[in-house]
């Protein structure tokens, strides 16, 4: 038997919105611990790695380890349903063809049920090194939202350089070229507006812009965003989810061309 309940549907909504860009179906691995996900986006540049603790749920049981392939688009539909201040509560059985998804009202005068099929899916869990970073920036989530917003107009393509000053995000296209600065916050007693810079070394790496967009999804999960950059290494984006668990997203820089034909 498993059964998991959250008092907020809305945080399970936040989740889906934040991955669904991405992913179009996902194996969520189920343990005492917790649910898990680890899935590659459908065109293999990003991977997405999400993790909601047993202990941030209202009630959690989980008798066996299940894998259960579901479809994001379905499930979405299904989390329609919900209001966001109704409790969800998702059941399957040992050996489940199906899940099912429980909505109620905070009065407890409405009750709706929905049955979501599984679906059958390659099992690939993905090994994530444990790395060291030369950057990690926290800055507000909403402010890296918005220069990923407003720089993706200048071109497809956004350079972040990291360095003891701050960081800039930069990009350039056919018209013109676009620059935003950060400088390291001094002690700043609103941490939700900080922004905090550990560095080891400076760092500059370029990525898609298409895949940064995606990730600014997952903006309202919460306040601040953690980025990790160090040289040739996937970019770590990740966002806290409530008390529960957090989001990362890992993209792998682009190449400049000029040191491919060097």
């Amino acid at each position: 038997m498993f059964e998991a309940r959250l008092v907020q549907s809305a945080i399970l909504k936040k989740v889906l919105d934040a991955i669904k860009d991405l992913l179009s179906e996902a194996t969520f691995e189920c343990s005492d611990s917790g649910m898990q996900v680890q899935a590659m986006d459908n065109a293999h540049v990003s991977l997405v790695s999400l993790n909601l603790r047993s202990d941030g749920f209202d009630k959690y049981r989980c008798d066996r380890n299940l894998s259960m392939g579901m479809s994001i688009p379905t499930m979405a539909k299904v989390l329609k349903g919900a209001a966001a201040e109704d409790t969800v509560t998702l059941r399957a059985a040992d050996n489940p063809d199906t899940i099912t998804f429980m909505f109620e009202s905070s009065g407890k005068e409405r009750l709706a049920e929905y049955e979501m099929k599984l679906i059958n899916m390659d099992q690939e869990h993905l090994g994530i090194p444990e790395t060291e970073y030369s950057c990690v920036v926290k800055m507000p989530s909403a402010e890296f939202a918005r220069i990923i917003r407003d720089l993706s107009q200048f071109g497809e393509t956004i350079a972040i350089a990291c360095t003891k000053e701050g960081i800039k995000f930069s990009a350039a296209g056919d018209h013109g070229t676009a620059n935003v600065k950060m400088a390291q916050t001094a002690d700043d007693e609103k941490l939700d507006e900080a922004v905090v810079i550990e560095m080891q070394e400076s760092v500059k790496q370029s990525f898609s812009c298409r895949y940064l967009n995606s990730f600014v999804k997952a903006t309202p999960l919460c306040n601040q965003v953690i980025l990790s950059l160090s040289a040739d290494v996937p970019l770590v984006v990740e966002y806290k989810i409530a008390d529960i668990g957090h989001i990362r997203y890992y993209l792998a820089p682009k190449i400049d061309e000029e040191e491919e034909n060097a």
